[in-house]
């Protein structure tokens, strides 16, 4: 929340607390660079990985077969929830597709649970106790952090398109798809190259832009209505965020899953 006297105006406040901690800003690289890195979240990204690896990994070594605790039962129920729906999308056979497929939503949802955090519960003291200029826990609305996750599902689209038809069959089915005939082959390979580098596009940019646009409209209840009264904004609006959050994770969660199966299915 913003404190009483805060000396800013909006659109400064807004524009600060837009700004990613970037390598430049602590002068180790070209302001704007190519190789700039976005620290705060990478930083959050990977404290928020690390610590579900941990809380999976502690759950699992406690786990027992007698009336499990809260946390086993809500862990053990997720489980369940993305092993079916892989089970009714997934129409290939690889044993990797169900533990990516709970990494991707559980990670995604934890990310974006950040946003529920208040705006400055943690910019303000980073700011005035340990010198840090600015900082953003919302990795996913960083479009760096979608665009790799996004990437990454793409490299698996790839590989796997290319392991199961091999180099031919896929080069083929750019080829020939949708029409099949030796004349149409310049247009098809536009039209499915075209719709290839859509999907990790879409991918990307649909959860960043999400959740962009919560974390704006967070700020604008901070730097437009009195500290007093921000919780009349936000909490209503937090409430209705948190259907927000989890729809985003579970969407990128089944079309990664959609699209890796496309990627297992051979074309004759």
């Amino acid at each position: 929340m913003a404190e009483p006297g805060e000396a800013l105006t909006p659109t400064e406040y807004i524009t600060h607390h837009l700004t990613n901690l970037s390598s430049d800003k602590l002068g180790l690289g070209e302001s704007g660079g190519f190789w700039t890195v976005h620290i705060d979240s990478l930083f959050f990204s990977v404290l928020i990985g690390v610590g579900f690896l941990w809380l999976f990994r502690s759950v699992a070594k406690k786990a027992t077969t007698g009336v499990p605790g809260k946390l086993q039962c809500a862990v053990e129920m997720l489980i369940e929830f993305v092993d079916q729906n892989v089970r009714d999308t997934f129409q290939g056979n690889n044993p990797l597709i169900a533990p990516l497929a709970l990494t991707v939503f559980v990670w995604i949802f934890l990310m974006n649970t950040m946003d529920l955090i208040p705006i400055d519960f943690l910019p303000y003291p980073a700011e005035h106790w340990l010198g840090i200029p600015y900082l953003k826990v919302v990795p996913t609305a960083d479009v760096n952090i979608t665009l790799a996750m996004a990437l990454g599902v793409f490299f698996l689209m790839i590989y796997y398109s290319i392991k199961i038809k091999g180099i031919t069959g896929f080069a083929k089915e750019l080829a020939f798809h949708p029409f099949n005939h030796w004349s149409m082959v310049p247009f098809n390979l536009l039209l499915e190259t075209v719709s290839l580098l859509a999907k990790p596009i879409s991918l990307a940019m649909r959860l960043f832009g999400n959740m962009f646009a919560g974390e704006v409209v967070f700020i604008l209840i901070a730097a437009l209505m009195p500290w007093w009264a921000q919780w009349l904004g936000s909490v209503p609006w937090a409430i209705f965020h948190i259907l927000v959050i989890t729809i985003q994770a579970f969407v990128f969660m089944m079309l990664t899953i959609v699209y890796l199966s496309q990627a297992h299915e051979d074309s004759h």
